[in-house]
């Protein structure tokens, strides 16, 4: 059971109050004490009721961090075609600046953090499937539970204003009283029952397929990824926490996610980091080629070594290296990349994958890496700029923030964003779940529709839409 100190958050709240009405703007406060022993999932679930709508979860692949957000102390989002990443970096700067952040603890993750994410393209037209989530969207969570190392913290954050007295204290700290009374209760959430599986224009993504392979032949075009949409309808409303609980269990190397936005939850498992940076040490990640695994552990190498020798997933493989590259060595004073991939195996896939390691200029923010490295060629294609006009151009689906940029940063600047595939949006009694494949001039439309197939299962596997 956490001890609730209540003392430096009230002087900080009354703190924060004093200095809003000096400086005539709202200011941040944020405090952080030590937790007992919690698991970052249950403190999601324990939000189910008060929270609902208002939730984030993360996990890394290498367990370094489990993080789980409720309510909303502030938002920042984005409608902008152009200049949304850099928005975001000064809102969050702006927010940042001059709050009131009673941390003594040297870790990441902890305090002001902002979660979130962006849109795949913001000049895409919108539809009604992602109306709950602008180009740019990020939540500054009330109460955030951090597990890192072991050890569980407990991040307290409160926007104070002029106008603001005592009673804003007293809220927050009810708030927080209750939050851990809900923490002990077992809540009833009883699976869903999957009653169809609905292919949205499966014959028409053939289509444009073919098309993309034609114009590939004839264009500047190198490489051009097209993703499709699958609806699947249940017999009652699903709850994030169990399909969390069911990833984490069945894709144990790749982040967990869940994104709430009024009422509908983006979710899912990326065996992707598109960009991590603690300090100035940054990670990124190629990752693109793939083959499923076998069924035994001879036909698991066999289907590794094809792939390790395929020459169309070698060659896509290297068009991710080759722009991760240059668009790391823009923002880093060094970077390492081995000369050849080496595989990452998932539960139902294997993949090419070459780590990629470097410095971080001093003038170089996490966001600013985001805006360099998205969309890798293993999401948008090759040339970038003219990659993403075609599936603007060709593809129906409205990709909303499948295949972007989705992850954390703290007022530190330290951070990650994973590549949100292997996801689904989830809505109620329905969930849209989204798999995309690399086409080339020599692709065959079957084999690439076979591959979308594979790429789903991550998702229908958790959600009843795979027989085992």
């Amino acid at each position: 059971m956490v001890t609730i100190h209540e003392t430096e958050l009230k002087e900080a709240i009354l703190l924060g109050i004093e200095k809003a009405g000096e400086e005539g703007r709202p200011i941040l406060v944020s405090e952080v004490q030590k937790a007992g022993a919690f698991e970052a999932l249950s403190f999601f679930d324990s939000g189910r009721m008060d929270f609902f709508g208002e939730r984030f979860y993360w996990r890394d692949p290498d367990g370094n961090y489990s993080i789980a957000g409720l309510g909303i102390a502030a938002q920042l989002s984005s409608g902008l075609g152009n200049g949304r990443f850099s928005y975001i970096g000064r809102s969050w700067n702006e927010l940042i600046q001059g709050g009131i952040i009673v941390n003594p603890f040297k870790r990441a993750g902890l305090g002001p953090v902002m979660f979130g994410g962006f849109s795949f393209d913001p000049l895409k037209p919108k539809t009604a499937l992602w109306s709950k989530y602008p180009d740019a969207l990020f939540h500054i969570p009330r109460f955030m539970l951090t597990v890192a190392g072991g050890e569980a913290f407990l991040t307290t954050n409160v926007v104070c204003t002029k106008h603001d007295g005592i009673s804003l204290f007293n809220k927050v700290a009810a708030e927080r009283e209750s939050l851990f009374r809900n923490f002990a209760i077992q809540l009833d959430m009883e699976k869903p029952h999957l009653e169809e599986i609905e292919e949205i224009g499966a014959a028409e993504w053939k289509e444009i397929v073919s098309e993309a392979v034609r114009q590939l032949q004839d264009g500047p075009l190198k490489k051009v990824v097209l993703a499709r949409e699958l609806r699947l309808h249940f017999d009652k409303e699903i709850e994030s926490g169990l399909i969390l609980r069911k990833l984490e269990q069945e894709q144990k190397t790749s982040f967990i996610f869940s994104f709430e936005s009024g009422g509908d939850s983006f979710i899912g498992a990326s065996p992707e980091r598109l960009i991590q940076k603690h300090g100035q040490a940054v990670r990124s990640a190629c990752l693109a080629g793939s083959i499923p695994r076998g069924q035994t552990a001879e036909e698991d190498s066999v289907l590794g070594n094809l792939l390790l020798s395929d020459e169309k997933n070698l060659e896509e493989h290297q068009y991710v290296v080759d722009m991760i590259r240059g668009a790391m060595e823009e923002t880093c004073e060094r970077v390492d990349i081995p000369e050849r991939p080496q595989l990452m195996k998932v539960r139902d896939i294997q993949h090419l994958y070459t780590p990629v390691e470097g410095i971080a200029k001093d003038s170089a923010s996490l966001l600013d890496m985001v805006e360099k490295l998205h969309p890798t060629p293993a999401l948008g294609g090759l040339p970038k700029e003219a990659a993403v006009e075609k599936i603007r151009e060709l593809e129906t689906l409205d990709r909303g923030f499948y295949a972007a940029p989705i992850g954390w940063m703290d007022y530190a600047g330290n951070g990650e964003f994973a590549v949100a595939i292997r996801s689904g949006l989830i809505q109620g009694k329905e969930a849209s779940l989204f798999a995309g494949c690399g086409v080339v001039a020599n692709s065959d439309v079957e084999s690439e529709y076979l591959e979308t197939g594979l790429k789903f299962r991550p998702m229908l596997s958790v959600l009843g839409g795979v027989k085992e």
